[in-house]
């Protein structure tokens, strides 16, 4: 029976003709274990996963394998994207079974749901220590008949275990935690290639934003002066948090894991030198690094990072971009079933397509060798220093991207995830105001337009994902609420229009009143959704910002906003965990680290006032959105709507008014900015090159 044709998930439609007899998650499949007294084969993936592909087509499209699977077990197929809830709780198990994590997850349950044996990938044959997936099948079924008993115990002992480990509440991290994971970051900096650890090297988005942040609360100052032709070659120096960041940019974005045709980043580097990427690109990571090197250029003005952002956010607009105006979720890494064959080249394919000279020259520039730095004599296309000549490599970059296009391009998994269209929307939002980009503001507004209008319900819940315009029927979880609410505040800050303020003091009035676990912490899903096994309560940034930090810092926007003392309260006890974490794990706790360093700074608030048309007005606003302070709120709106009376102890107050610009007036009938913290403001400023000095604003006097 085909379940799995009309869901909304492109990973479960990719296993809709298999042989298995695949369910989706929910009650019918548990109530036929029960009823058939068999156990549950769980099988979690996501349709960018190359690994996933390969055990799809090893195990679930052979006969024999989906016969016994059919036989012996009630088999459900779950997209990790589309219930990132369930995925977290049978992680979890997986973890701490085997020691580590990963996709494909395959898990054997009872039929209540009690995981009693989990795994990730299994070959076809015994394979490098591993069993084959007959083998584990076969056991499973004999220990499910022979032994229940024991099954059954040890399934409810482990859900014991996970549900009896929680997170203490306690104080946000200040100055000393802070330095202190500065230093722990600094011993685990990887002097020779930049970035963190060794292979496989994942790209530190979060991390780099609070060295970033950390950079500015600690006076740094950029080594060298912005140049065309900037390049770290080898990193041997990681002194202060700035140059652990200019170092791990600099490498990425030169490296073999950035697409140096397209623009946008792949999931990872299998190596520690950045040089071959597992190729999927997820919108996740291309959201969190567009911020990164638009914060990167805001600080330092790096010509690298200038491109980066604008080849990004270009990238975002004309690959991943959805005809409903969101953001699809990712680009596979096979094309034609093999991976990274639509990225790498040969030197004799760059030849065919330049010429003799040219194509020996963009192999230099490329670094593509003869041997080949990928598979089967290929590279992977890398840029070690900008060509002196600009318009030979603008040209030479034109016609291999315009021949590449003739190559069969990776899948796309175009379902739109709320969470991830978040920070997508905050990134471009961004990136378009700095780079005076309105494209990008305009792609950022219509994302947002497209969360309001499909993945809103009329009580203000969110749901999870769409596809082709139609929602889904997953509920969102905290990371979709918390993202989604960043990044209204981001449209807020660079638009000006207070109904995305309302929008999302919504969003984060359901996070408060239905994920708070009453100790000052959050759970992952509502108090409504579906009862798992386990209540999923994740606090660690991963490959996104966890649920729990990206509440912390809309919560605390919002609160720099409105002076609502009730969400800043509940932003400095979320930040709890990454106080705990700071100086014996930062890695797990970046987003986390740079919303405690926005918090030690107030953060500072900026309420800009004057006429729409007015260009003094839009100079201070430009000016104030350039400040490197760690998440600086700023916010524009007319002087007749500053001059209403707003109360700022209550938050939103639903009237179109946001609170910081109530009672900002014009200073002698001229724009003007007010710099406050806590809504205390400082004189205000009506000289843009004040303005500018006041918020150490680069390239001004």
């Amino acid at each position: 029976m085909n379940r799995l044709a009309n869901a909304t998930s492109p990973y479960l439609r990719q296993h809709a003709d298999n042989p298995v007899d695949w369910h989706t998650w929910g009650e019918e499949a548990f109530v036929q274990a029960r009823e058939r007294d068999v156990p549950i084969l769980l099988s979690v993936g996501y349709s960018a996963c190359h690994w996933c592909h390969v055990m799809a087509h090893e195990s679930f499209e052979d006969d024999t394998t989906a016969a016994y699977m059919n036989e012996h077990f009630v088999n459900i197929k779950v997209d990790r994207e589309e219930r990132p809830d369930v995925d977290a709780v049978y992680m979890e198990a997986t973890q701490a079974m085997t020691g580590q994590g990963g996709w494909p997850m395959t898990c054997f349950l009872t039929p209540t749901g009690e995981p009693f044996y989990c795994g990730t990938y299994f070959p076809p044959t015994p394979h490098h220590g591993l069993p084959s997936f007959a083998q584990v099948l076969e056991a499973v079924e004999r220990t499910w008949r022979e032994r229940r008993e024991e099954v059954v115990q040890s399934a409810g002992s482990i859900v014991a275990q996970l549900a009896g480990s929680g997170f203490p509440s306690g104080d946000a991290p200040g100055v000393d935690r802070l330095d202190a994971a500065v230093e722990v970051l600094r011993h685990d900096f990887d002097l020779r290639n930049a970035g963190f650890g060794g292979a496989p090297k994942f790209p530190p988005s979060m991390v780099l934003e609070f060295l970033l942040r950390a950079a500015v609360r600690r006076g740094e100052q950029s080594d060298t002066e912005p140049s065309d032709t900037d390049s770290a070659d080898t990193a041997d120096t990681a002194d202060t948090a700035l140059a652990m960041v200019e170092q791990t940019c600099d490498r990425m974005a030169r490296g073999g894991m950035y697409d140096q045709l397209g623009g946008g980043f792949a999931r990872y580097s299998v190596d520690a030198g950045w040089v071959v990427p597992h190729f999927e690109k997820m919108l996740y990571d291309n959201a969190l690094l567009l911020r990164v090197y638009v914060h990167w250029w805001r600080l330092t003005g790096a010509p690298l990072a200038e491109r980066v952002v604008r080849e990004t956010a270009d990238f975002l607009l004309r690959e991943l971009r959805t005809a409903e105006g969101g953001f699809a979720s990712a680009l596979d890494a096979d094309s034609e079933g093999v991976e990274g064959k639509f990225y790498a080249w040969t030197p004799d394919q760059l030849r065919e397509v330049l010429g003799s000279d040219d194509g020996a020259a963009a192999a230099r520039t490329f670094a593509v060798t003869e041997q080949g730095t990928f598979e089967h004599g290929a590279s992977t296309l890398q840029l070690p220093r900008d060509p002196e000549d600009r318009r030979w490599f603008a040209d030479v970059r034109a016609r291999l991207a315009r021949a590449r296009e003739e190559r069969v391009r990776p899948g796309r998994d175009d379902k739109v995830v709320a969470a991830w269209n978040g920070l997508a929307i905050a990134a471009l939002a961004e990136a378009g105001a700095l780079l005076e980009a309105p494209e990008y503001v305009r792609a950022a507004t219509e994302a947002a337009d497209l969360l309001v209008r499909l993945h809103t319900d009329v009580g203000g819940r969110l749901v999870r994902t769409s596809r082709d315009g139609a929602a889904g029927d997953s509920p969102g979880v905290l990371e979709d609420y918390a993202d989604v609410a960043e990044g209204y505040l981001a449209l807020l800050a660079v638009t000006g229009d207070p109904v995305w303020l309302d929008r999302a003091g919504g969003l984060l009035d359901v996070v408060l009143d239905r994920f708070g676990t009453g100790d000052g912490g959050f759970f992952d899903t509502a108090d409504d959704a579906e009862r798992l096994v386990r209540r999923p309560q994740d606090p660690t940034d991963n490959a996104v910002p966890s649920g729990r930090s990206a509440a912390a810092g809309a919560l605390l926007t919002y609160a720099a906003l409105t002076g609502s003392d009730r969400h800043r309260a509940a932003a400095e006890s979320a930040l709890a965990v990454a106080g705990r974490l700071a100086d014996r794990a930062p890695r797990a706790a970046g987003w986390g680290l740079a919303v405690a360093e926005a918090l030690l700074a107030g953060p500072v608030e900026v309420a800009v006032v004057g006429t729409p048309d007015d260009p003094d007005r839009e100079r201070l606003h430009r000016l104030a959105l350039r400040s490197p302070a760690p998440g600086a709120v700023v916010v524009v709106g007319a002087p007749e709507a500053s001059a209403r009376d707003a109360t700022p102890q209550t938050g939103n107050n639903g009237d179109g008014q946001v609170p910081l610009l109530a009672h900002r007036g014009l200073v002698d009938d001229r724009a003007a900015a007010y710099v406050c913290r806590g809504f205390v403001c400082d004189r205000p400023l009506t000289e843009p090159a004040e303005l500018a000095r006041r918020l150490g604003v680069r390239g001004t006097t």
